[in-house]
């Protein structure tokens, strides 16, 4: 089994910064994707961004491009989304999720989902 703990989220005013963090422990393969996904309330879990672990290819939702930025430290197993030029409507519960299928941006290629992590971005 895999666990993944997402921390990092927020309160923060447009245009603001946050960090969100997914560290990973238990069962690991060869070759995976670590992703990020956010729901936001009243709408339908949407792909924001994904690393491949060995090479560390990146993918971004156009709605992110320019102002995430997905990154990996392999020694902590860890899987960081720094998120800058915050809008009201990046609010959202954002998921990180191992998954070795592909594509990246599809939710049902994931088999581990963290708990979430709200992040609230004021005007």
């Amino acid at each position: 089994q895999v666990q993944l703990v997402e921390s990092g989220g927020g309160l923060v005013q447009a245009g603001g910064s946050l960090r969100l963090s997914c560290a990973a422990s238990g069962r690991t393969f060869s070759t995976y994707v670590m992703g990020w996904f956010r729901r936001a309330s009243g709408k339908e879990r949407e792909f924001v961004s994904a690393i491949s672990w060995s090479a560390g290819n990146t993918y971004y939702a156009d709605s992110v491009k320019g102002r995430f930025t997905i990154s990996r430290d392999n020694a902590k197993n860890t899987v960081y989304l720094q998120m800058n030029s915050l809008k009201p409507e990046d609010t959202a519960v954002y998921y990180c999720a191992l998954g070795i299928r592909w594509p990246v941006s599809a939710s049902t290629n994931y088999d581990y989902w963290g708990q979430g992590t709200q992040v609230t971005v004021s005007s």
